[in-house]
């Protein structure tokens, strides 16, 4: 089944094969939150525990949690780093990812190696993962 056809994927966004985005700033920081696809299975989202200020995050690891009326998902760390900022609207408005997925970023943080970026998937390569599943 083909569900990327109403979705959107920014190509200026990394992707992680566990549906998170990335995205560099300025001065070695990084935005994640989660992709229009996993919001979209998720359904409505009630609450979000994102990772603490100062947590060193591990690649792949879990790092927070997302939760709908449907379930709870795990979000994974898209890299090695230190967590520098929490979105606190998110935790007061958690239905901002389903509004608005690539804007209501999650987390911020600062990675350990900002070239450590081989594992991401392109816009077309994340799509093409969710295409064949």
């Amino acid at each position: 089944m083909i569900r990327s056809l109403t979705m959107k994927f920014p190509n200026q966004l990394h992707y992680t094969a566990e549906h998170l985005w990335v995205l560099q700033e300025p001065h070695g920081y990084w935005l994640a939150g989660i992709t229009d696809y996993a919001q979209d299975l998720l359904g409505d989202i009630v609450f979000i525990e994102p990772p603490k200020l100062g947590d060193a995050l591990v690649n792949g690891m879990p790092c927070g949690i997302v939760e709908s009326v449907k379930t709870g998902s795990d979000l994974h760390a898209p890299m090695n780093g230190v967590v520098t900022e929490i979105n606190n609207d998110l935790l007061n408005a958690p239905e901002g990812i389903n509004d608005k997925p690539y804007a209501a970023w999650i987390f911020k943080f600062k990675p350990d190696n900002v070239n450590d970026t081989a594992h991401f998937l392109s816009a077309d390569a994340y799509k093409a993962l969710i295409d064949n599943n």
